[in-house]
């Protein structure tokens, strides 16, 4: 079992240094890889990222919602999308975001797709080498 991060993700960074496997990655290009990805291979499934995320982006493989129910203060962030987030991350560094809109409240999206790209990532994507071109955002 794995823990799944999410497009709610806006890449704040606090679970990267909770993490006591070194498992999770800040993906890049953003344009391409906007979220921090788990590696599921390495992922002891102990949950220290969870609580240190501050847009609860991150859930067990199996309790990744089909009908996540907005609150309105969330951003989703995918591939495609057109609109931007800006913000800070956990140590105060700026995030920018070009793939990400706000959610509305009362506003219903699936999340279990989110699944495949954190596979998809260290399989078949950039993987661990995306720590070498780190820019800490």
């Amino acid at each position: 079992m794995t823990h799944i991060i999410t497009s709610l993700c806006v890449r704040d960074r606090g679970c990267i240094e909770v993490c006591p496997v070194e498992c999770m990655v800040p993906g890049f290009p953003k344009e391409e890889w906007p979220w921090i990805y788990i590696d599921p291979d390495t992922c002891i499934d102990c949950g220290a990222c969870v609580p240190e995320c501050p847009f609860l982006a991150i859930f067990p493989e199996d309790e990744v919602p089909a009908a996540y129910t907005a609150k309105g203060t969330e951003y989703i962030s995918k591939v495609g999308l057109t609109g931007r987030f800006e913000g800070t991350n956990h140590f105060g560094k700026k995030i920018e975001l070009n793939t990400a809109r706000k959610l509305d409240a009362g506003e219903v999206v699936d999340l279990t797709a989110d699944t495949k790209p954190n596979y998809d990532f260290f399989k078949t994507g950039p993987g661990y080498t995306t720590k070498d071109v780190d820019d800490g955002t």
